[in-house]
């Protein structure tokens, strides 16, 4: 995949770009019954709670394997965009992958924040060099909780983030004045398109209220010469293994049961406090 000066300008102006039919129908049907199906992807699923008790299921991975997952965040037409839009000279790295799974009139809602606002602590050195890929695998709309975003306010730099009730949220004056300055955007997109965000993009979304789910998978990438120096995994630094775009209709996959799952109970860090302030989104 080749984008197109005005997609990589529109990115740059907006800290967004959405890109339609990023992955075809038969691709996203593989990939969403495989969610549905595969085991390893429930027994691994963390519950995050909203302020209203409503929940939200995550499914987080670090190694891209040779599952189907695997398959699609090493992608050429993955890779190739990521790095057309981080626009560096090192190779392209995944930090992780989440599937966000908000089921209908229980999916909790997300704070504003940034991801950056959380990986910072993980000491990566430059923001610009973060970005992360939302391949929705169901509808996103206003009704069942779509991303928000604040348009262009990736330029702001991270703004502080702190608790909010049970959550971490990013500094509400700011956002606030943001809102007054910048334009708030529903990013409404069907199944197979991707939304695809820079690492200080203010966003949130509402519970899904609606009869209908939403699913995506978000793969969060970095460049390798973005050192995190208190980041305990090691995919982050290392280059992926670009597979071409077939391998996720065409190729026999591996069960998702050989994924490094993210586990609560293994990461003292994230068992102490505040882990799932990492996740949200």
């Amino acid at each position: 995949m080749k984008l197109n000066p005005e997609q990589i300008k529109s990115y740059n102006d907006d800290g967004y770009l959405v890109i339609k039919n990023f992955c075809s129908q038969a691709e996203i049907k593989k990939l969403y019954t495989v969610a549905l199906e595969d085991d390893a992807m429930s027994k691994n699923a963390l519950d995050l709670n909203d302020q209203t008790g409503k929940k939200t299921r995550l499914s987080l991975w670090f190694k891209p394997g040779n599952d189907v997952f695997g398959y699609l965040t090493r992608s050429e037409r993955m890779v190739s965009s990521v790095a057309q839009l981080l626009n560096g000279d090192a190779p392209v790295c995944h930090f992780h992958s989440k599937l966000m799974q908000k089921e209908p009139k229980i999916g909790g809602a997300w704070e504003w924040h940034q991801d950056y606002g959380y990986w910072y602590k993980n000491q990566f050195m430059f923001p610009d060099q973060l970005i992360s890929v939302m391949v929705a695998l169901t509808p996103a709309n206003k009704e069942n909780g779509c991303l928000q975003v604040i348009k262009g306010s990736h330029k702001l730099g991270r703004v502080n983030h702190g608790f909010a009730g049970e959550q971490v949220g990013a500094d509400i004056v700011m956002v606030e004045n943001a809102l007054k300055t910048m334009d708030l955007v529903y990013c409404e997109i069907e199944a197979g398109d991707a939304l695809i965000f820079h690492s200080n993009l203010l966003h949130r979304s509402e519970a899904n209220l609606s009869d209908h789910p939403r699913w995506s998978i978000i793969s969060c990438y970095s460049l390798q010469s973005n050192l995190a120096y208190n980041e305990t995994s090691t995919s982050w630094k290392t280059p992926i293994e670009v597979v071409p775009d077939r391998a996720v209709l065409e190729w026999e996959p591996e069960s998702l049961s050989n994924a490094d799952f993210l586990k609560k109970e293994n990461d003292p860090a994230l068992k102490e406090t505040g882990w799932e302030n990492d996740l949200k989104v």
